[in-house]
């Protein structure tokens, strides 16, 4: 093993650039890991936990550029480096086309007066900043950015409010403003739904749901995922939601959120008796009664809440297919006595929690690094144990690593762990199509089906594999090339986040009754 350290002082790349930098540099020949990122205390310390910082290393500031390789003794670093800084090296589009490149949002603003909006992407310690001229630039803002303060987080949505502007974000990682998708998104059809939400994969989940009924999507306005919490007040989703009332192209609301906090869920639901128009509300295991009291439409998943926004509007007979009690049956009938559990490995953090909630309707053995029950709560090293449901996406998984939807590698090396542990009965997996996601989820992950697939055989087992393609056929690659795939290879693909759930949920049921 030979480990090669580079610093370029002065030398800024945004999240999203370095997300995607990352992953590519780990494909290389001869790269058993790459780390490229700007020389933050936070990257550093990931660097100082991989036994990889250096004296060196340890002096590089925030505006510094790092790039750490770690490759087999026989490999040329000096070739593998130079393939690297040349994934640096932003290159004109073929054609004529050129990109000007502006160092301050004010010069950005006024080289571009047509434009009205701004994609931060940059350190949480600048982020807040930046946001904070593209809005005195009279722009919105999409934050992607995360580990911004709370309190600039507040400031930010409250001079937004005051200005009439959107301010969606901190750590806002999917949008749809005027058919146009932003970050990471799906390729919908327009049409006459909007949907605010507080979760990125639960917004993705939500619009190709109503892609496939038929109808579309007017607006996806995000907010950041501590939008709800009881400090930031809900500031932004109650603007999404005033916004989507005076849009004369919406005619139904949607709202997607984990559970607020009591008092902020409160104030959103008093938005939906002024709205003038039918709401339905999808907060990650809430509660009915205070939806219904508020006047609005309660939805108990996913599915259920694109069914009834598309009922609400384009097409009041809109139906889904239930759930094939036939596929669960044969499956359990292939499992020996002891193949009892369910591990789900995700990359959207909302279809983790609705399958894991799909789950808690029939046991309490459930444990995940999301779960709200602390003594049931795993981190990133923690093993799996009972029914284990596990976010890739979240922050204990991500620090210092590009997110699953980009680099899956770390769920790879999962899948084929728990494949070894002769309990389990189900694996379940999502795969995220969509713009900013990875090229082919599907393909990438099909040698460690096949690993685990053989591990479980060798065994004397059978391993049950579940995938959900989260998509449509607008996305590259479609939808019907990824799910066509996963079924050659042998895995049972559902047709949604909820049914995805459902069937995990008959399978763990009729084997503790068994």
């Amino acid at each position: 093993m030979s480990i090669t350290a580079v610093i370029k002082k002065n030398t800024y790349f945004d999240s999203v650039s370095l997300m995607s930098i990352s992953t590519k540099a780990n494909t290389l020949d001869g790269v058993d890991q790459a780390f490229v990122a700007m020389g933050t205390e936070m990257n550093k310390g990931v660097l100082g936990n991989l036994g990889l910082l250096t004296t060196e290393l340890e002096d590089a500031t925030n505006g510094d550029l790092v790039i750490v390789l770690v490759t087999r003794e026989d490999t040329d670093t000096e070739q593998v480096l130079s393939e690297v800084e040349a994934l640096l090296v932003h290159k004109k589009p073929a054609g004529g086309a050129h990109t000007v490149t502006h160092r301050t949002v004010a010069a950005a603003a006024a080289d571009n007066p047509d434009a009205n909006l701004a994609v931060i992407a940059v350190n949480g310690a600048y982020a807040g900043r930046e946001a904070r001229k593209a809005l005195e630039n009279n722009l919105h803002v999409m934050l992607f950015s995360d580990n911004v303060p709370v309190e600039e987080e507040i400031a930010l949505k409250r001079y937004a409010h005051d200005h009439g502007l959107l301010m969606m974000g901190p750590d806002c990682g999917t949008a749809i403003i005027n058919n146009v998708a932003l970050c990471f998104g799906n390729a919908v059809r327009p049409g006459s739904v909007g949907v605010v939400a507080a979760s990125g994969t639960g917004a993705q989940e939500v619009s190709v749901r109503i892609h496939a009924l038929g109808a579309g999507i007017s607006q996806l306005i995000g907010t950041g995922g501590r939008d709800l919490s009881e400090q930031v007040g809900g500031i932004m989703m109650i603007d999404g939601i005033r916004a989507l009332a005076a849009d004369p192209a919406t005619d139904v609301i949607v709202l997607v959120s984990k559970p607020p906090a009591p008092a902020v869920e409160k104030r959103v639901l008093a938005e939906i008796a002024t709205a003038g128009k039918p709401v339905v509300v999808y907060f990650v295991g809430g509660s009915r009664d205070a939806v219904v009291e508020a006047g609005g439409h309660f939805a108990t998943g996913s599915q259920d809440a694109a069914l009834q926004a598309v009922r609400l509007g384009a097409d009041p007979r809109a139906d889904v297919e239930p759930l094939d009690s036939e596929r669960v049956d044969e499956v359990v009938s292939r499992l020996a006595p002891h193949q009892r559990f369910v591990r789900g490995l995700f990359c959207g953090g909302t279809l983790c929690d609705e399958s894991m909630y799909s789950l808690l309707d029939i046991s309490d053995n459930v444990w995940s690094n999301i779960q709200k029950s602390p003594e049931r709560r795993l981190t990133a090293d923690s093993p799996s144990t009972g029914h284990t449901f596990l976010d890739f996406g979240d922050d204990d998984f991500t620090n210092g690593r590009p997110h699953p939807m980009i680099d899956p590698s770390l769920r790879l090396a999962r899948l084929v762990e728990e494949a070894k542990d002769p309990q389990v009965a189900v694996i379940v997996m999502d795969f995220v199509l969509g713009f900013g996601a990875h090229e082919d989820p599907v393909g990438v992950t099909l040698p460690a089906i096949a690993q685990a697939q053989r591990i479980a055989a060798q065994d004397g087992r059978h391993l049950e594999i579940v995938g959900y393609v989260l998509g449509t056929d607008l996305d590259t690659p479609a939808l019907g090339e990824q799910v066509a795939a996963l079924a050659a290879a042998g895995v049972t693909v559902t047709r949604s986040s909820t049914e995805t759930g459902a069937f995990a949920r008959e399978i763990a049921r009729k084997v503790q009754t068994a």
